[in-house]
């Protein structure tokens, strides 16, 4: 049954679940020097291996979705949460990129199956319409907060141990992000024609429709980005970067070299995506959704070319991570929010599993490219301009769409 209030047990399960599993998915980017040393990979073989999860992350998205859908929400959790567990705990021992790059495949299936799709579809099934954007933008920002506290830990852990022991504590806490499973009770639609409506026949709707489409290619350059960012910038700033002042402000946080400065502003996307995810859940609940993606997808285009086109500093660094990450994850709740309004709450796991497919592809591409072209060119200039051209055309693509209800059809 939908509970007319914002905070709900299920938004709290499941806000939790994904801060868990986004906080370790967010810092695989910090282990992309230790690990290259460790075995003197190039840079492509790890990050082929991100990319590589990032791509089962969206072939399982919709796989996920619909177990939830047809079983239960709950057993696709548990489902995810231990081919996470196994993915992570296996890759701890992968001794060639060959090995590593298969293994990822579970950890992305891990990572589907503990996620957007299958969260944020119990969360809006389990919120009144009124409250519904802004649930779902705090159930996003609970991944923002994971991607705040994974790579801070990451780096604080590999000072300590071997990334293969980080592995495997990363493995075991997946798996207690079950004890907040109890709290997903999970209602069942609310309308009767939605229910009657079949998979296929929603399917078919959606795949009909131009907006769905549109939708679906737009999403492309979010994926892009956001995984290129995540599994470079802190390899990027740590080489790039010039000198942090001795003695300076970020001298005195703690933060001495360009390395550890790169992890932290991992952590500082995500806080900044935080204010800005809920932010974006409460504007999609009174204005129009393409709208406000559109607008989004401009600040990055234009927040990602003046980054590259200024020198590096520690400020560009800062400022650059605090305005990205504004804009972040602000997509996800008025995605998933624009397909929950057009085609109804039945199959909104599913529809929005195969929309993030789309994203996927975007981050395949985002990292591996990033790893295949560095070890090209010796730089990412290009990879930032690749990015800047999607994000430019993810901007109009959106702008076309109808945003109108369409009304389920009786099996």
């Amino acid at each position: 049954m939908t509970q007319s209030r914002l905070i709900t047990p299920v938004l709290i399960g499941g806000s939790l679940i994904m801060l868990i599993g986004f906080g370790i998915r967010a810092s695989f980017g910090v282990f992309q020097i230790p690990i290259a040393e460790d075995f003197g990979w190039l840079r492509a073989e790890f990050s082929l291996a991100i990319a590589i999860q990032n791509l089962a992350w969206g072939i399982g998205q919709p796989i996920f979705a619909a177990i939830g859908e047809r079983f239960s929400d709950r057993k696709a959790i548990i489902l995810g949460a231990l081919t996470y567990a196994v993915g992570l705990a296996l890759s701890a021992y992968a001794v060639t990129p060959g090995q590593m790059q298969l293994l990822e495949i579970l950890v992305g299936f891990g990572i589907a199956g503990t996620g957007f799709g299958v969260i944020l579809a119990v969360v809006g099934r389990a919120t009144a319409d009124e409250h519904r954007s802004m649930a779902l933008g705090i159930a996003t920002a609970a991944g923002s907060a994971g991607q705040v506290i994974g790579p801070p830990v990451a780096a604080a852990l590999l000072a300590y141990m071997t990334w293969a022991e980080v592995f495997l504590i990363f493995a075991a806490l997946i798996l207690a992000a079950l004890a907040f499973l109890p709290l997903m009770k999970v209602p069942a639609p609310a309308s009767q024609s939605a229910m009657e409506e079949t998979m296929g026949q929603m399917l078919r709707r959606a795949f009909r429709d131009p907006s769905y489409t549109l939708i679906f290619v737009g999403f492309f350059s979010c994926g892009y980005q956001l995984a290129f960012v995540t599994a470079h910038f802190p390899a990027f700033v740590a080489e790039v970067c010039g000198p942090i002042a001795p003695g300076g402000f970020l001298d005195g946080m703690g933060i001495s070299d360009t390395r550890t400065l790169g992890a932290w502003s991992i952590a500082l996307i995500g806080i900044a995506n935080i204010a800005g995810t809920i932010l974006a859940g409460r504007l999609g609940a009174q204005y129009s959704r393409k709208y406000l993606l559109a607008g989004i997808y401009t600040g990055r285009t234009i927040v990602a070319a003046l980054f590259i086109l200024m020198p590096m500093t520690p400020l560009t660094v800062i400022v650059f991570s605090i305005t990205m990450g504004s804009l972040w994850l602000a997509t996800v709740p008025l995605t998933s929010g624009l397909i929950a309004h057009i085609y109804g709450l039945r199959y909104m796991g599913t529809l929005y599993g195969i929309v993030f497919f789309s994203h996927q592809l975007g981050s395949f591409l985002g990292v591996w490219l990033g790893g295949a072209l560095y070890d090209r060119f010796g730089t990412y200039d290009a990879v930032w301009w690749i990015g800047v051209g999607v994000g430019a055309f993810s901007a109009l693509v959106h702008l076309p769409i109808r945003e109108k209800r369409l009304d389920a059809l009786p099996a």
